[in-house]
């Protein structure tokens, strides 16, 4: 948990100051209470070893003990050097979660067979033995904190791509393994001998190189998933057809893989047990090809999904947590070895409910240790409170690394890769902070200078702290954007230093009071309205059922309950259309769906993408594309599209057309304080509408203006 500052208010010098501060605060102290100083999760007042004894009690797989039952599990970075060495930024990455106290980290997925099985932008390798020295630095790393550490071993197969490697990918069939993706060559029976050597060579370099186990990755559509699923495998020789003769191959790795670390040192397999694909693997079937595969696997990591069916390999938003843990307890009963499973798990309660209903050994955390390094240690010593959740956005992970071929980053952690050491800094004089807007930018920046020493005025004009995202939270589908919205109130409350005053509208005269050394402006954005016709009438009509995002969450009736026959028109297909598209269809109504753009889903992240396609497919939607809204009458859109004007009804109408900075005092700001030398800052949708991650990130970068300050000497 992060400790207050000790910094009085005598920093501000200014009495006046310290009077206008005290009676800001006694007016909203009732507010405050409830907002800022009661915890999300109470304080437990018992040990955690006493709540999760299960959680934290130890685990020997083979010749490896586990100190508690949390895995980190195997997730790319693009971290890599060019070469696929190990970088700087991987062993800081890797050491903080083994700091924070994770009990077994499987690192990322490594080439075994470079370039021909390299899978994206920067892949790791472990295929040639130059890569020993960096591997083993990265286990001593990870070992220094007591964790154990183990390497997934991977080949991509006709999930590569030619532009990458230069080679045609390969698979168990000519069938691409995603929809428009290359069509790969069928690997023939010497190459896949060749294949499964070079899976033993990279496991006997694991072993070398320090780690405790090895894992071999046969689901999520790479190439040993490519030769267990029907939906890859065509194949009618002895590596095709029946499940024995489609898990032959994987089991020549698997074997391969004993006989190069020998008896004693574990092996993991990773595998997706229900593939939730059309044609794919379910669960009784996936079973059966393991009885062939699976008899050298110490360990049993119980995965789902395809590149087909994204959303249930990377969990979407809407999921709940533990979801999978059924799959796990399918693999145990059948195989009686210990199993991982994975899936939205946040919470340590459902961690527990889960290994003590016996439905697996180990809980795999993925995403939610991006977000928060130190779960593990901040639920041992009873602060769960302070933990920084992950909100299922997949916007910096997935949709970096998958979407866009860039690093990991996190919508909630702005440091995924350097981690918070910026709090034992101290700044060397006094500061003063006036942060105006409390969303999660403005949220962000005041506990950052705070932390760091500063004196911080936060003022928000609504009445609670949290901005566009707590009004979203609202929507039962965006529920999990509350938990970031949460740690940060819980992180303020926290910092004696650090003044927030809800219901207050900021003013030039008021910021002049607090005597800024800097100001940032964090005032958010409002919603784009385009000069259409009847657009104005139809928003201010009291009995209206046109809506903008933010006039949407407030009307119960529109998001509540069931809307069977219902039609819900939506305009702009961008992410806040595609939201609206997934909320208002699962509750029964049809939605039809007015894009200027080609395609809807413009810029979201490949989990979305996915889940859109499926929602798509089987519920009724109906998309306008290239078509323009050009009047709204009563309960009816009149768009154009190619020239030919149409007429739309609906019971409900939701205005997505994207959102427009807003920050009215800006320019006053800028001309009563610069000259004086007080920078104003202006960061998250104030300086441009974009997305979450955007404005937590420039909230965090109040310490480079710091910097650039000398307020660190």
């Amino acid at each position: 948990m992060q400790k207050s500052c000790n910094v009085s208010l005598e920093m501000l010098q200014k009495e006046e100051v310290r009077k206008l501060l005290e009676q800001q605060l006694l007016a909203s102290a009732a507010q405050r209470q409830k907002q800022m100083e009661q915890p999300v999760v109470q304080p437990v007042e018992v040990p955690s070893l006493q709540r999760y004894p299960m959680l934290f009690s130890p685990l020997t797989i083979g010749n490896m003990t586990l100190k508690n039952r949390v895995v980190m599990m195997p997730m790319g970075t693009n971290y890599a050097k060019e070469n696929g060495g190990i970088s700087q930024n991987h062993i800081h990455y890797y050491e903080q979660r083994a700091k924070g106290g994770t009990g077994l980290i499987v690192v990322e997925n490594v080439c075994v067979d470079y370039p021909l099985g390299s899978n994206g932008a920067t892949q790791l390798r472990l295929d040639h033995d130059q890569f020993l020295p960096g591997m083993t630095e990265l286990v001593e790393a990870i070992h220094k904190h007591g964790a154990c550490a183990a390497v997934q071993i991977n080949h991509a197969g006709a999930s590569a791509m030619s532009s990458r490697t230069g080679m045609q990918p390969v698979s168990a069939s000519d069938v691409p393994s995603k929809a428009g993706g290359e069509i790969p060559r069928p690997l023939t029976e010497s190459e896949m001998i060749v294949i499964a050597k070079k899976f033993g060579d990279a496991a006997f370099r694991a072993k070398a190189a320090g780690f405790d186990a090895v894992e071999f990755h046969a689901g999520h559509s790479y190439l040993g998933s490519q030769f267990l699923s029907p939906t890859t495998n065509h194949r009618t020789d002895q590596y095709g057809g029946c499940a024995e003769n489609r898990a032959r191959f994987p089991k020549m790795i698997m074997e391969e893989i004993r006989r190069r670390v020998g008896r004693g040192y574990p092996i993991l397999v990773r595998v997706s047990l229900d593939e939730f694909a059309e044609g794919g693997n379910a669960i009784a079937d996936s079973l059966e090809l393991m009885e062939y595969f699976c008899a050298e696997a110490d360990l049993l990591s119980v995965s789902a999904g395809l590149n087909s069916s994204l959303q249930y390999q990377i969990d979407v938003g809407g999921l709940p947590d533990g979801w999978r843990s059924y799959m796990a307890r399918a693999a145990k009963e059948r195989f009686h070895k210990p199993c991982i499973t994975m899936g939205n798990i946040r919470s340590p309660q459902i961690a527990e409910d889960i290994l003590e209903r016996g439905d697996a050994d180990l809980i795999g955390i993925g995403r939610g240790l991006i977000a928060e390094p130190e779960w593990v240690n901040k639920v041992y010593s009873g602060n769960e409170c302070s933990l920084r959740n992950c909100i299922s956005c997949n916007v910096g992970c997935a949709g970096n690394r998958i979407g866009l071929n860039r690093p990991i980053r996190c919508t909630v952690n702005p440091a995924v890769d350097v981690g918070e050491d910026y709090t034992s800094r101290k700044i060397v004089k006094p500061c003063n902070v006036v942060v105006i807007g409390g969303g999660v930018a403005g949220l962000e920046a005041a506990c950052t200078a705070a932390e760091v020493g500063c004196t911080v005025a936060l003022i928000e004009r609504g009445e609670k702290l949290g901005g566009l995202s707590a009004s979203l939270s609202k929507v039962s589908d965006k529920f999990r954007m509350n938990y970031f919205i949460d740690y940060q109130v819980q992180r303020a409350s926290k910092l004696k230093n650090l003044f927030a005053l809800p219901g207050t509208e900021a003013t030039v005269e008021l910021v002049a009071r607090f005597h800024p050394d800097l100001i940032v402006n964090a005032t958010g954005s409002r919603p784009i309205l385009p000069p259409i016709e009847g657009l104005s009438e139809a928003l201010h009509a009291p009995d209206s059922n046109v809506f903008t995002i933010k006039g949407v969450i407030n009307k119960e009736q529109v998001y509540a309950g069931d809307l069977t026959g219902k039609r819900v028109a939506v305009a702009g297909g961008g992410a806040a259309g595609v939201d609206a598209i997934e909320f208002f269809s699962k509750r029964g109504a049809t939605v039809i769906v007015i894009e200027q753009n080609s395609e809807i889903g413009y810029g979201i992240d490949p989990i979305t993408r996915c889940n859109l396609q499926n929602t798509l497919k089987h519920y009724p939607v109906e998309v306008y594309p290239n078509t323009t809204l050009q009047k709204i009458t009563g309960n009816t859109f009149v768009v154009e599209q190619n020239g030919k004007r149409e007429e739309i009804p609906f019971d409900y109408a939701y205005l997505c057309m994207g959102m427009q900075s807003d920050a009215p005092l800006l320019q006053e700001l800028c001309k009563k304080f610069r000259q004086s030398g007080v920078e104003v800052l202006n960061i998250g949708d104030s300086r441009g509408a974009r997305r979450m991650i955007d404005g937590v990130r420039e909230g965090r970068n109040i310490l480079t203006t710091l910097e650039h300050l000398s307020y660190f000497g």
